[in-house]
């Protein structure tokens, strides 16, 4: 079975440090990046499934990232947030097809939630179940 590839792209180092080793924790393989500039180089360079995005980073922000990936084959679905959320950002997210705008603080569980379900919706895929 694949294993989905995730995409970590946070400005905050502790933040995303704590979100990395908890879908690791969950069996994932967790890539990072602290801006947008540095994510475009994970995503050219290997398999990304799912991107979990900051809006508000130096260099590329969350936003131009999606912009810039729009015409990417094998696009990762993308799951923004940020501490600064209003609905201009919600709405340009919404018709970037983000998967999920989220305003943070965010709790981990809620975030495996938001990975558990944009994984089995975008790529059908279902975690192992314990016999």
């Amino acid at each position: 079975m694949i294993v989905p590839n995730l995409l970590v792209t946070d400005d905050d180092s502790a933040f995303r440090r704590v979100v990395c080793e908890g879908l690791m924790r969950r069996g994932f393989e967790v890539s990072e990046a602290s801006d947008g500039d540095e994510a475009l180089h994970v995503i050219r360079s290997k398999r990304v499934h799912l991107a979990l995005v900051d809006v508000h980073m130096p260099r590329v922000t969350g936003l131009e990232l999606m912009r810039q990936l729009a015409d990417t084959p094998d696009r990762p679905a993308c799951v923004l947030m940020s501490a600064e959320m209003d609905e201009a950002i919600r709405r340009e997210a919404e018709s970037m097809q983000a998967y999920q705008v989220l305003s943070k603080p965010i709790r981990l569980h809620q975030l495996c939630d938001v990975v558990l379900g944009a994984l089995t919706e975008v790529y059908g895929w279902a975690p192992n179940k314990p016999r």
